[in-house]
């Protein structure tokens, strides 16, 4: 899978602009504020309908007008793909092959990509909030079926929290519609923790080797889903329910306490090991780079088993980040199969034979200007 040809208008801090990219590799090259995550960003967009680098939508829409488009023409095994995103005050319209979709999730995963950015570095360092939000993105790009799970789940836990709040400092709740969102978000978590132990499964699988192989054979990676609640990933779906059942119950006198749901998918984390020890409390900076670099190599191997296409890797100003060495492993294994964009402020110091064949972009102001 490639993205051919680009075209935005009114996007950020572009009028109107269309590109023709290289199969292979593409580069944006310029300062900084230029416009060259700008251009990252909107095929992230056209990929995912929604940004990696803001959730407020008005923002990607370039200042004074109502609204912004971005437009994509991608090659599939099977043929050309047209794709359409408008973004507006009132929402977004998506289109396939000029089609309208009256849902977004019918939407993503028509164009698979893989972000890696410098904040994807402190994957492993960083808040649980960004490794979930990490797990949701990946999974939604193989399974829309989650997506529309995550998002049930997610209303059922406003509407539980809204009884909470409403009760908070009691010692019981007398609502029946609390019981009935109660028994409808312990369906709707199980769905959601189920699709993500099943995917981290698979994560590990690719994973692994190719950890093993940057760090020269000398350390083993395992990935796991953590609940909160406690819940095995060998346990069936029932006795996920049961569990998670009589947890909520024990922790009802918490939760009016507190006016919120403490158990459920909105509070597991993933954890990361290393010869058996916790990167993310023990490991140097180096193998918590190299974790993060094995599990963006790793997702690009997974999209490609589970879709049956390679997607599009997007390197946003990340190669500077690497070192020599864990630079060289990422554009050796890119190289020839994966569709890549790169940002940078200058080529400078990426001698790698891959870059020598890369289609440049020159980003000033948001005029883009091709070698």
């Amino acid at each position: 899978m490639y993205i051919e040809r680009l075209e935005l208008k009114d996007y950020r801090n572009y009028d109107s602009i269309q590109l023709d990219f290289s199969s292979k590799i593409n580069v944006f090259i310029g300062e900084n504020a230029q416009g060259k995550t700008n251009l990252m960003e909107s095929l992230y967009v056209l990929s995912m309908a929604k940004s990696h680098r803001t959730t407020n939508d008005k923002e990607l829409i370039r200042w004074e007008s109502d609204y912004g488009k971005i437009k994509g023409d991608i090659q599939k095994k099977y043929g050309r793909l047209p794709l359409e995103l408008v973004l507006s005050k009132k929402g977004k319209k998506a289109k396939i092959n000029h089609l309208e979709q009256t849902k977004l999730s019918n939407y993503i995963g028509q164009f698979n990509v893989v972000m890696f950015a410098p904040e994807d570095l402190y994957l492993v360092k960083g808040s649980p909030q960004v490794r979930r939000r990490f797990l949701d993105m990946e999974i939604g790009q193989i399974s829309p079926v989650y997506l529309h799970d995550l998002l049930h789940f997610q209303k059922l836990l406003k509407q539980r929290n809204s009884i909470l709040k409403q009760n908070q400092s009691k010692s019981f709740i007398k609502d029946v519609m609390f019981e009935v969102y109660t028994e409808q978000y312990i369906d709707a978590a199980v769905k959601v923790i189920s699709k993500r132990f099943q995917f981290m499964d698979l994560l590990q699988r690719w994973a692994e080797p190719i950890h093993f192989g940057i760090s020269r054979g000398l350390e083993k990676l395992t990935v796991s889903y953590h609940t909160a609640s406690g819940i095995k990933a060998d346990w069936t779906e029932n006795e996920m329910k049961n569990f998670l059942e009589i947890k909520l119950f024990e922790n009802q006198k918490r939760e009016l306490d507190r006016g919120v749901t403490l158990i459920g998918p909105h509070r597991d984390d993933l954890q990361f090991f290393v010869n058996d020890y916790d990167v993310q409390t023990y490991g140097s900076q180096g193998q918590q780079r190299t974790t993060a670099l094995s599990l963006k190599l790793a997702e690009i191997e997974l999209i490609k088993k589970e879709v049956g296409e390679t997607p599009v890797l997007l390197l946003d100003d990340v190669l500077s980040e690497l070192d020599d060495y864990r630079q060289s492993h990422l554009l050796n294994t890119i190289q020839g199969e994966v569709q890549t964009f790169v940002t940078t402020t200058s080529v400078d110091g990426l001698a790698h034979e891959t870059m020598k064949r890369a289609q440049m972009f020159h980003v000033e102001q948001g005029a883009v200007k091709i070698d």
